[in-house]
């Protein structure tokens, strides 16, 4: 016997689905670290930035500005980084972008890509200084690649989220 006909229309997505679809991206873009990839320098992107930046910028008014919090706290039990780096730089980067998205004015692709872009530059050199600052002053050109393939990424990374979240408020 055949099922008989559900209407499309009218339906709500998954509150499941639309409550932890975003955190759980950002978390299983942090674990991305945890690969063993052996390298004399930094070349692996920051994926879980990349991804927070990503819902962020795709959806502003989604979490609340303390979110970068509790998702840097996780960030940094898998980045190797000192516990509380990734909280308080994500915690700032959420700041800035609260404070640009109450101006009012809008954005296209190409703002949002330098916002990014800015906001990554910023994550992981003032990253780097917290580690070891007076050493590592001198040494941020080791950090270029690692800079150039995450800002050359945020493109791919934003078209993956976007995807994600048309199956996320699908149904």
């Amino acid at each position: 016997m055949a099922k008989p006909y559900r209407s499309r229309l009218n339906r709500q997505p998954s509150q499941f689905r639309i409550k932890f679809i975003p955190a759980t991206t950002v978390i299983i873009g942090s674990m991305v670290t945890t690969l063993p990839i052996i390298t004399d320098y930094p070349i692996l992107p920051p994926i879980g930035l990349l991804v927070l930046l990503a819902w962020r910028l795709i959806r502003p008014g989604y979490w609340p500005v303390w979110a970068g919090f509790p998702l840097g706290l996780i960030d940094d039990m898998f980045s190797g980084q000192p516990f509380g780096c990734a909280a308080f730089l994500w915690s700032l980067v959420f700041i800035a972008l609260e404070t640009l998205d109450r101006r009012g004015a809008g954005r296209d692709y190409w703002q949002d890509w330098l916002i990014a872009s800015l906001s990554i530059i910023f994550v992981v050199v003032s990253g780097m200084l917290i580690i070891n600052f007076q050493s590592n002053l001198l040494r941020l050109e080791i950090l270029v690649p690692q800079l150039l393939l995450s800002i050359l990424l945020y493109p791919f990374i934003t078209r993956l989220i976007g995807a994600i979240d048309n199956w996320r408020v699908s149904r």
